[in-house]
């Protein structure tokens, strides 16, 4: 157990205290709950809200929009080595029954969702159906949490669910890059993101490398490395970001065209594993570094986004809660059987048809990514506070998982 605290306390805690602090202050004085996150940093700012011909940067834009891309870059990371790396856990046949899983964990979600809301009449269907991607969402963390307090650490049921969880933030990325744009769509700014990656690429990564060519001591690249670091990366990172936030898309994803772009080891251990920590190459010592500054960055984002309500619980609640609890674990045990039965792909050695049943109670724990799909589905007020307290009940998900683990005879393996 106490692996499982110290996983707690390293990814998750202040994430939590965050989402307790704001749900208590929100029902003690939601009047000065609202007023600081709202909090009007810089009005007529470069960046922010885009309000009346201006611009305001807010405390809850600085998190959601700015600050927040810190997180979605180390999620994009992490799909990233899964799908390039010779070794990466998406790639081949041992990824397949996993993908399919995947694809089951979000349509069923998304047919539940859709089909509730529809047989609920029209009204409800039209003032809520634009959240039909929030039930989609797995909480990467939380889920391998209670993953392997369900399975024990060693249990193959654990590493499919691992990938499973990677394969679904990186279709929630583009879910939320193609479905929930930030605003008016101005696809030319694309270009400064694009050109930020290609510059800071061939410029800091791949020049170097070929000047490098039949040099043992690599003295270009080394040079490169010690005399700038990260810098030029941080650097096309802002840039790419900046392009985002004009282009219209998501600016919390403007990152994620400057993740592939930087130096990184040919090989990765997995998500959590502690073998990456001893990685040098660039991608993994800046993943290390931004570890504490993320760590806070969800404190803020629990606290400014989790504050709802109690009285805001309504249709769109009831409605993630059943997308989530219902058509996670429908849809991934219909898409991984069919995948691992009639299609003979199989599934790993120790693991059950059955357990992907409980695997799709553990990935329906939607949290994180599900409060921010919701903070952008919906305009602020009623239906969006609501569609946030299903994302905050899918921790019930977590006791079903446990429950479905023992009426399943699930049979835990420890390392």
């Amino acid at each position: 157990m106490y692996r499982v605290w110290g996983f707690l306390t390293d990814y998750s805690l202040l994430l939590i205290g965050g989402a307790i602090i704001a749900l208590f202050w929100a029902n003690t004085n939601p009047e000065s709950y609202h007023h600081f996150v709202e909090f009007v940093i810089w009005d007529n700012a470069p960046i922010g809200h885009l309000h009346d011909g201006h611009r305001t940067l807010t405390l809850h834009y600085l998190v959601n929009d700015v600050l927040m891309a810190l997180f979605f870059a180390i999620a994009a990371k992490e799909v990233w080595e899964a799908v390039v790396l010779k070794n990466g856990s998406l790639r081949g046949k041992k990824a397949a029954t996993p993908l399919f899983a995947t694809a089951g964990g979000m349509f069923g979600p998304i047919a539940v969702y859709l089909l509730l809301a529809y047989f609920m009449g029209s009204e409800t269907y039209n003032a809520v159906a634009n959240g039909w991607a929030i039930p989609t969402a797995t909480d990467i963390a939380f889920s391998y949490l209670v993953g392997r307090m369900v399975f024990g650490a060693g249990h193959p049921a654990v590493r499919f669910l691992l990938l499973l969880a990677i394969a679904d933030d990186a279709a929630g990325l583009i879910i939320l890059a193609i479905f929930y744009p930030s605003g008016e769509l101005a696809p030319v700014w694309l270009l400064l993101s694009l050109a930020s990656a290609l510059i800071v690429f061939w410029g800091f990564n791949r020049l170097p490398r070929i000047l490098d060519r039949g040099k043992q001591d690599r003295p270009t690249s080394t040079a490169v490395r010690k005399y700038l670091g990260g810098l030029p990366y941080v650097i096309a990172g802002c840039v790419s970001w900046y392009g985002f936030m004009r282009s219209g898309l998501h600016p919390a994803l403007g990152l994620l065209p400057i993740v592939p772009t930087i130096p990184h080891a040919d090989r990765a251990f997995g998500l959590f594993s502690e073998a990456e920590r001893y990685l040098t190459d660039l991608l993994n010592v800046m993943e290390h570094a931004l570890k504490y500054p993320v760590e806070i960055v969800l404190f803020f984002f629990g606290l400014l986004n989790a504050g709802v309500e109690l009285s805001a619980i309504g249709d769109a609640t009831w409605l993630v809660l059943a997308g989530l609890i219902i058509g996670k674990p429908l849809g991934v045990f219909l898409f991984g059987w069919f995948a691992a039965k009639p299609l003979g792909l199989g599934i790993p050695e120790g693991m059950r048809i059955v357990d992907l049943i409980v695997i799709g109670f553990v990935a329906a724990i939607g949290f994180t990514v599900a409060l921010f799909v919701a903070s952008v589905a919906f305009d602020a007020g009623p239906v969006q506070d609501a569609a946030k307290m299903g994302a905050l009940f899918s921790f019930g998900a977590a006791i079903l998982s446990i429950i479905a683990g023992k009426v399943f005879k699930v049979q835990k393996q420890n390392l």
